[in-house]
């Protein structure tokens, strides 16, 4: 598995080079920014937290002020959280906005990083196993399981990975739409890379031996 620092220009959408010669796109993405907001963001979660603080300060005061008071005091609560979960979908946004995932007949990239663009490759010849996780609503991911001894950093490959597996990590193609749809292309892809035959040549056996 390699990776590339993105500073120029790419040739192709989502590559740091143009295809070598045989090489075919077959699928091209991104996640879903609302999907990825909730589920690497954890927007759900931290929206009950507001509220649970937000109700936990009305509870504390609507006994000792009138309830106006007591509901306007946990408005601050609510505002804050308003504030918290727009800027957690705004990075949601950026990131979904700055990543293209790429499946040929060879391999997988994955564009990835607002601040720090890197592409990862993983050629299927280095690919153990890839585990789709699906969403009722047909987004989904699916992880990565590599051969290669490339070790990479959670914090840069963060949120494209899968969540808590930490060693290895897993690369992932994080919160896609239509991820039924794509495991099958990549599936299809892999088989069909992998029972390629590699044909080498040799010299003769005569011309061998005169060396």
């Amino acid at each position: 598995m390699q990776h590339h620092d993105d500073f120029a220009v790419e040739p192709v959408r989502g590559l740091p080079e143009a295809p070598p010669e045989g090489e075919r796109i077959l699928w091209q993405g991104r996640p879903d920014a609302w999907a990825l907001s909730k589920e690497a963001l954890s927007l759900p979660w931290i929206a009950g937290y507001f509220a649970l603080l937000a109700l936990w300060r009305f509870g504390t005061v609507v006994d000792v002020m009138p309830f106006g008071q007591a509901l306007g005091s946990a408005v601050p609560f609510l505002l804050l959280s308003g504030v918290v979960l727009g800027l957690l979908g705004l990075v949601g946004f950026i990131q979904s906005r700055c990543t293209v995932y790429t499946i040929t007949n060879r391999r997988v990239a994955m564009r990835i990083g607002a601040a720090l663009t890197v592409t990862l490759n993983i050629p299927f010849a280095q690919l153990a196993k890839a585990d789709l996780a699906l969403r009722k609503d047909g987004t989904g991911t699916i992880a990565f399981s590599t051969m290669g001894d490339t070790r990479l950093s959670y914090l840069v490959c963060w949120p494209h990975v899968r969540p808590w597996k930490l060693n290895p990590i897993q690369p992932a193609l994080r919160c896609i739409p239509e991820a039924e749809r794509v495991a099958r292309i990549l599936a299809e892809a892999a088989e069909a890379q992998v029972s390629t035959p590699v044909i080498s040549r040799r010299a003769p056996a005569a011309a061998m031996a005169a060396e």
